[in-house]
């Protein structure tokens, strides 16, 4: 009879009904960072899909984008030295206005968990490498959104090259350069901003992926106390 009842609720051709995504008001914004190599697309994928059984309505993106400007950064995977230094930063901040006007400030504002893989931190790492006054590179990026939470996943560039070469199946490009992402992990190392949660990139993609939902069910506590708080 439980079974004949089943069947009959479906005889209309209505799928059952969807459950209503958890919105969080103003949203959740969480970034990874790190050197090329460290597993980042890797473990945000892991992430949005369990924050998504969980029940929230998640937008992941990255950068560079694949819009105009950020595939006119793809282009100096190649050929790096096609622009000067300050035309190449300020193609990150172009490409990146774009990505925040268009996608981050309105999942945000819908309540969305937005996932990023990299963000304003790699553009003060990759191209404070690059010759960059950090600090400049910092004011060009104030007026963009700050992360709840910023995820650095830390490897010796060495293993990261590895990986791109035998996991990937690529060679690495004049952003990858073993000389490149010692100076870059080197100015990961130097970020103290409080947002910022630091996890070791080369342990297995199960231990990593413990250790930033730890961090990330930590973000969402403190967002959940705020919201009754407030």
């Amino acid at each position: 009879m439980k079974t004949e009842d089943h069947q009959s609720n479906r005889l209309d051709g209505q799928e059952p009904a969807q459950k209503v995504p958890q919105l969080i008001p103003g949203g959740l914004f969480i970034v990874f960072e790190g050197i090329d190599g460290t597993g980042k697309s890797t473990q945000l994928h892991l992430l949005a899909e369990k924050l998504r059984q969980l029940g929230y309505a998640v937008v992941a993106t990255r950068e560079p984008t694949n819009g105009p400007y950020g595939q006119k950064i793809r282009k100096l995977f190649v050929d790096r030295g096609s622009v000067s230094r300050e035309e190449e930063l300020e193609l990150f901040i172009a490409d990146r206005d774009q990505h925040v006007k268009e996608i981050i400030k309105p999942a945000l504002s819908d309540g969305c968990v937005v996932i990023c893989d990299r963000y304003y931190l790699s553009t003060i790492a990759y191209q404070g490498a690059n010759g960059m006054d950090q600090d400049l590179i910092m004011k060009k990026n104030e007026d963009f959104p700050v992360p709840d939470l910023a995820i650095i996943l830390e490897i010796e560039p060495a293993h990261g090259i590895h990986r791109i070469q035998n996991q990937r199946h690529e060679h690495p490009n004049t952003f990858e350069e073993k000389a490149n992402l010692q100076k870059v992990a080197g100015i990961f190392s130097t970020m103290r901003q409080d947002y910022i949660e630091r996890i070791n990139g080369s342990d297995s993609i199960e231990n990593v992926y413990r250790l930033v939902f730890e961090a990330v069910a930590k973000v969402l506590a403190q967002k959940t106390t705020q919201q009754v708080e407030s």
